[in-house]
């Protein structure tokens, strides 16, 4: 965060086997570090792996009454690491795929899966965990980190965060629980402006936008975070639970499952095709996409979704 150094009275026991995810405590409150600041906090397989579990064990560990989530090096996080996709991953993480390990031989699709498959059912037990998550955003939330954000059931920012859609930048639909919270958060106008115009929303725009809780001063943000975290804690937790529980429902959250296995199938379909793979060339290259609109391999024009049948 930034700049803060919090007094870290317990560390989770398997803290140590993960590398790019750290788990700590504050008293009741547990924080869980996106640190891997070199690629803006994007995930791989192992990181979207072990973000997952960190947000089972607080989610579920009884004396930890608030959770909060953060990035390192005045990042937020990025979502999946188009590195690690374009790259089709490690061989450890596809030998099951491909014999020699290679990963998928056309297209990017099955490359995405393997990492949001995990972050998405780390957003499922985020909204589902009997206490309170606050995302402490410091620094840019783009993609699958907006969208991490978003699923949070709090949002601070500090006042050098930045928010942006960004999946259109490189020819992907939205994933991470992004298309589903968004435009319960903000009205279906604004979420299509936020889509197809993708500004970067300052954190004082995101807030008047309603998309975040409060904005803090980078120079007291990692205080300001705590001190809130601290306080929900301190609260009366079973009610708490009741009461996000009831709002989820009344939110439609129920139908929140179905919609990131939808989100997870349409992108892995769509990095399939000739657009993304020239949107990725292009953002490695530094340089704006040309787009064709062609659809993906083994998908006509007209297939393409208007409406998903409900759960």
């Amino acid at each position: 965060m930034a700049g803060g150094h919090e007094r870290v009275t317990e560390a989770m026991t398997n803290e140590g086997t993960m590398e790019h995810i750290r788990m700590t405590r504050e008293g009741a409150v547990g924080l869980i570090t996106i640190d891997r600041a070199k690629r803006f906090n994007a995930m791989d397989v192992a990181t979207a792996q072990d973000f997952r579990k960190a947000g089972l064990q607080f989610a579920r560990a009884e004396d930890v009454r608030c959770v909060v989530i953060r990035g390192s090096g005045g990042v937020f996080c990025s979502g999946a690491d188009l590195k690690y996709v374009r790259d089709k991953g490690s061989t450890t993480d596809f030998d099951y795929l491909q014999p020699d390990g290679a990963g998928p031989p056309l297209g990017y699709g099955e490359s995405f899966k393997q990492v949001l498959e995990y972050i998405h059912s780390a957003i499922s037990e985020i909204r589902r965990a009997p206490k309170p998550f606050i995302a402490a955003v410091d620094g840019i939330a783009a993609a699958g980190g907006f969208g991490i954000a978003m699923a949070c059931d709090l949002v601070v920012a500090s006042e050098r965060a930045s928010f942006e859609w960004a999946y259109h930048k490189t020819s992907l639909t939205g994933a991470e629980s992004s298309t589903f919270f968004l435009p319960r958060l903000v009205g279906l106008r604004k979420a299509m402006e936020l889509v197809l115009l993708n500004p970067r929303l300052s954190a004082r725009e995101a807030k008047a936008a309603g998309l975040i809780t409060a904005v803090f001063p980078t120079d007291r943000f990692d205080a300001e975070v705590l001190a809130l975290a601290n306080r929900i804690a301190a609260g009366p937790t079973r009610a708490y639970a009741v009461t996000k529980a009831l709002l989820n429902q009344a939110a439609g959250v129920d139908q929140l499952d179905y919609h990131l296995d939808e989100e997870l199938q349409q992108l892995a379909r769509v990095a399939d095709g000739a657009d993304f793979a020239e949107g990725l060339a292009a953002f490695f290259e530094k340089r704006s996409p040309v787009f064709s609109g062609d659809p993906p391999p083994g998908h006509p024009p007209s297939d393409v979704p208007t409406s998903f049948p409900i759960a």
